[in-house]
């Protein structure tokens, strides 16, 4: 991953609202400040990369977009309540986002699920047309459910949209947020999978800066109603000769007639078995549909003596999926069940009930690191209900200072699970990467390795996960925190004070600033400050406790 991918796909993502088509809109960004945005990225952190994304893009956004900016995470650790609406949404509030986006100290937790209903709320999602674009690079850590609040949103707004990016996420974690996309009709963007960021702007700022086309001809009216009330009352069944559906859910779509006899412009839409339609005297087409079940277009004509009742086949079946860790376990909702049938697809998380057309169906299902595939038959009027069982079990993983000492509650701490099988190029398979305390991964039965990072301290734990079963992973760092002050200091490092085998003094990191704080293993070291008045460097040696606290100051002369 690097900056130009993560800033084409956030500039695709922003340009979905800023489009001419869409200029009428509000929208609220809401920007991921939890601890795992200090991580590295090619030498720079993720927050400083989405900072000069957030400021590249808004520079050549129109002026009249209405934009609101919201943060999660930056002002406490281990806040589930920590959102703050920080630009509320207006014309011209470029400038005023960067300088939000500027202050901003990455700390806290992922909200991600309250932060976008709350960013609804604040657009009035109920009364007017809105989108939220959340930006983040973890999942939901405040036991919350974000595929159903997508889904919540979806039945109650007006027209809200949910657009979400995706940094640095694996494949099964964006399946996790990109159900809020799914389920509220926006779009998901992974930043891997985005080109150049030269490319990406040169595209996509441009569209945003285009003049809004001329307004197309307005549409025809349609056909008067009937005097005489409903003339086109179609039914519709799942399969040729079943029974006829009477369900609200199923949708019906009139098509106009061309004067060549092929199907023309929509007329009508409305949902419920049977349908009901006052149309003047002529031909139409209608066409019915259930979920991702749609039957042929069919043409039918209307009279103003007579109801037309045709009879639409969707050649469907309905699955019904239940995706658990391992058999007798509870159904897992955060599991992304993915169904191929045939000419088309669609994502479903957790337990999935849901018609697709006729034939052989291809599951793909996965549980954080741990996926299945499987292919289900699936005849016309039939129902098929399965278990997805991932053979999985859960492994939970903390960290401790040192033995019997404090735990590592600083949400920076970063819990990395390889395979404990080496490749033969020497390297591990990689299965997920997770940020903060009490973390929480499923994984495939097997052995593998935790590899347990907090700033320069760094462990290997092997461990094993069984079926259905709970791992706990609570290694010991033996490191300690060392707090350096130097008054007047444009720059602080941290040294060594042995060579290594290859005779170089090892560096333990460095902050352009006056003041470092870093997690470092138990030893010694040097800090060296420097100052930009005079160049001059100060050196202070001090020495580093498994478990404890050192507060190291400098002297600079200044």
């Amino acid at each position: 991953m690097n900056f130009s991918r993560f800033a084409a796909a956030l500039v695709a993502a922003l340009c979905l609202f800023a489009a001419p088509a869409l200029a009428a809109d509000r929208a609220i960004i809401i920007l991921d400040a939890s601890g795992s945005m200090w991580a590295q990225i090619g030498g720079q952190s993720r927050i400083e990369i989405a900072r000069q994304t957030l400021d590249s893009v808004l520079k050549g956004a129109p002026q009249d977009l209405e934009l609101g900016f919201m943060a999660y995470g930056h002002r406490s650790k281990g806040d589930c309540n920590d959102i703050e609406l920080m630009v509320p949404p207006a014309a011209g509030t470029a400038e005023a986002i960067d300088t939000a986006a500027a202050g901003i100290n990455p700390k806290g937790m992922t909200p991600l699920t309250a932060a976008v209903k709350e960013a609804a709320e604040d657009l009035k999602y109920t009364e007017n047309k809105a989108t939220v674009i959340l930006i983040t690079d973890g999942i939901e850590t405040c036991k919350a459910d974000p595929c159903a609040l997508g889904t919540e949103l979806k039945q109650s707004g007006v027209d809200l949209e949910v657009d979400v990016v995706g940094f640095g996420l694996s494949e099964s974690e964006g399946k996790q947020v990109a159900c809020l996309a799914d389920n509220t009709g926006g779009q998901y963007f992974e930043a891997s999978d985005a080109k150049g960021l030269d490319e990406a702007l040169a595209k996509t700022v441009a569209q945003v800066a285009e003049a809004a086309p001329a307004p197309e001809p307005a549409a025809e009216p349609a056909p008067a109603a009937a005097p005489d009330g409903v003339t086109l009352a179609p039914e519709v069944t799942l399969s040729e000769g079943g029974p006829n559906i009477k369900d609200s859910a199923p949708r019906w779509d009139v098509f106009a007639a061309n004067p060549d006899g092929t199907q023309g412009e929509t007329l009508d839409t409305t949902y419920g078995a049977p349908g009901a339609f006052k149309l003047a005297p002529g031909t139409y087409f209608v066409q019915a549909g259930w979920e991702e079940a749609k039957s042929a277009p069919q043409k039918v004509t209307v009279t103003a003596d007579a109801v037309a009742k045709p009879v639409l086949n969707l050649n469907a079946g309905l699955l019904v999926l239940h995706p658990r860790p391992a058999d007798g376990m509870e159904v897992e909702s955060g599991a992304a069940v993915d169904i191929h049938y045939p000419d088309g697809s669609t994502t479903t998380y957790g337990n999935t009930s849901i018609h697709v057309p006729a034939g052989d169906e291809k599951i793909k299902a996965s549980l954080d690191a741990a996926a299945v595939e499987m292919g289900i038959p699936l005849k016309a009027g039939e129902t098929v209900e399965k278990d997805i069982l991932f053979g999985a079990g859960h492994v939970t993983a903390n960290a401790t200072y040192s033995e019997g000492g404090d735990s590592v509650s600083d949400t920076g701490i970063v819990f990395q699970v390889a395979g404990a099988k080496k490749k033969i190029d020497g390297s591990r398979q990689d299965f997920g990467t997770n940020y903060g305390p009490d973390t929480k991964r499923w994984l495939p039965a097997g052995d593998y390795v935790m590899e347990v990072t907090m700033d320069q301290a760094h462990v290997e734990v092997p461990f094993t996960v069984k079926v259905g079963e709970q791992t706990d992973v609570d290694p010991v760092i033996n490191a300690g925190v060392a707090a350096i002050t130097a008054p007047g200091a444009s720059k602080i490092e941290v040294f060594g004070t042995k060579k290594n085998i290859e005779g170089k003094v090892p560096a333990f990191g460095y902050g352009y600033s006056a003041s470092l704080q870093t997690t470092l293993p138990e030893g010694d070291y040097v800090a060296d400050a420097t100052t930009d008045a005079t160049g001059k460097t100060v050196e202070q040696a001090f020495s580093v406790k498994a478990g404890e606290r050192v507060d190291v100051s400098i002297a600079t002369g200044n």
